[in-house]
């Protein structure tokens, strides 16, 4: 067995791909493309924790 075989490989969060776990920069992705896919995912509020709506403070100061 070539030690290639031996390091450990994941599952790109993203695409899919196997990709190292060691000597990888963008890791749990496969690159920084996949990388970034998923933080612009996170700004653009495409991931959502449920929970009870959190009121906004400005609309609040408004009724007022």
């Amino acid at each position: 067995m070539s030690p290639e075989e031996k390091l450990p490989k994941v599952r790109c969060p993203h695409c899919g791909k196997q990709s190292d776990w060691y000597d990888n920069p963008f890791r749990p992705f496969c690159s920084e493309r996949c990388k970034l896919i998923d933080l612009g995912a996170w700004a653009d509020d495409r991931y959502r924790i449920p929970g009870e709506p959190v009121p906004d403070p400005d609309e609040d100061e408004a009724s007022e």
